[in-house]
């Protein structure tokens, strides 16, 4: 059986936009000409550059080389973008059609820098562009070296691991780390409830909850419904789902958990506790008088039911925010909140199944830098199956999304 240590790492990244077909890419119209004497090839591009620079399409060569009958070789420039104004050219754009004897005619050319070789191939059957294998330089984030790799890797271990560490249960999981240090910083798994569903009907007679059995293996389907992967004691080698859904909030409330320890809500998936956990460690190690005194106003509000908003929090100094170290906790001037980590800002989040548009918002706000996941959720997955929220231009801030390929038979190991 696999195990992931002894999986060879492979990370893929998951573009903000969806992937289309090489051969379905968009196109634009563009006026070219054939060059009639060669050599003023480097006078034309560069006159061209100065007086219609082609802005928006960087990836498309200038030039273009073909072989023609006789073995010459015939090369053609493109001269601007075609527009409803084409026959209104540049007074400079017209001088240099007239010096050089040029014969314009409309073309094609992609529309985007092709992320694929494949995209590559197919672009250059239209016109030449250029290509640049994606390196993830995205906000300065690099590729990845075999040691970078390996850490990811050991990182995504501890967090199938912690989805695989309840009583007879898989459920989603999200760590939240470090890379500058590489330390953990935040853990949580999936506290969406803690009671059977049959159980909980039978005793209270409320129809607030729906069962089914699937083979599929993501934990949540949307952000009511949750779906908890179980082991049934006859079958020790087959996963099956037991899906709940908190139909009704009143009878929700008057559930009595399994457990006391473990506060139970829809909403809390993986990563809503891993954040909470993560503010916990800030508000540990980072003790300051806003804290405290938020917490206060916050009381108050909740008892006397004023009117008064609390006290807003101070605003945390970003220019004496160093987001690749952690502060000690013992040290003096830890207790400045200038000194304080800037939410999540920096740091990476690992997750066994890709987030939910709920939990994507969240790590959006937390100033994710990074997220990984290992496996893809079809119905409800906000980072490449449903929705690409890291595309979403509208929002302040934005993380590069990552796959870490592994089997699925990873899920099994701890109960083979």
């Amino acid at each position: 059986m696999n195990d992931v240590s002894t999986v060879s790492p492979t990370i893929v990244h998951i573009p903000d936009k969806p992937p289309v077909p090489p051969d379905q890419q968009p196109t634009v119209d563009v006026v070219a000409s054939v060059i009639k004497n060669p050599k003023d090839a480097n006078t034309l591009i560069r006159r061209l550059n100065q007086i219609a620079p082609l802005e928006n399409l960087r990836h498309v060569k200038r030039i273009q080389k073909r072989h023609v009958e006789g073995g010459k070789i015939e090369l053609s420039v493109i001269l601007c973008l075609h527009s409803k104004d084409y026959d209104h050219l540049s007074q400079h754009l017209e001088e240099l059609i007239q010096s050089f004897q040029l014969s314009p005619f409309i073309t094609k050319v992609c529309k985007y820098a092709a992320t694929s070789r494949e995209e590559w191939d197919e672009q250059c059957k239209l016109w030449p562009t250029s290509f640049h294998p994606p390196t993830y330089n995205i906000d300065g984030i690099t590729g990845f070296s075999e040691d970078d790799s390996q850490s990811i890797l050991s990182f995504m271990k501890v967090t199938i691991e912690l989805a695989k560490s309840g009583d007879n249960s898989l459920v989603n999981a999200a760590v939240i780390v470090d890379p500058i240090v590489r330390q953990i910083i935040a853990s949580g798994h999936d506290e969406i409830y803690s009671w059977n569903a049959s159980t909980y009907k039978a005793s209270t007679g409320d129809d607030c909850f729906k069962e089914s059995t699937t083979p599929e293996l993501h934990p949540h389907s949307n952000g009511l419904e949750s779906q908890r992967a179980t082991l049934p004691n006859d079958s020790p080698n087959k996963l099956e789902k037991l899906g709940v859904s908190c139909l009704n909030p009143r009878g929700w409330s008057h559930q009595q958990p399994n457990t006391s320890s473990c506060y139970c809500h829809p909403l809390r998936h993986a990563v809503i506790v891993a954040i909470e956990s993560s503010a916990e460690r800030d508000r540990r190690l980072f003790p300051s008088v806003d804290y405290t005194r938020e917490k206060l106003c916050e009381a108050e509000s909740m008892q006397s039911y004023s009117s008064v908003s609390p006290a807003k929090r101070q605003k945390t100094n970003l220019k004496n925010v160093d987001n690749g170290k952690e502060s000690d906790a013992d040290n003096g001037d830890s207790n400045s909140a200038s000194e304080r980590p800037y939410l999540c800002t920096g740091f990476d989040a690992y997750l066994v199944w890709e987030p939910c548009t709920m939990c994507a918002m969240a790590l959006v706000h937390q100033r994710i830098r990074r997220i990984f996941y290992a496996f893809p959720n079809p119905k409800a997955g906000a980072l490449g199956s449903i929705h690409r929220l890291q595309g979403e231009k509208s929002l302040n801030h934005h993380y590069a999304v990552f796959r870490v390929m592994v089997p699925e038979e990873v899920l099994l190991t701890r109960y083979c």
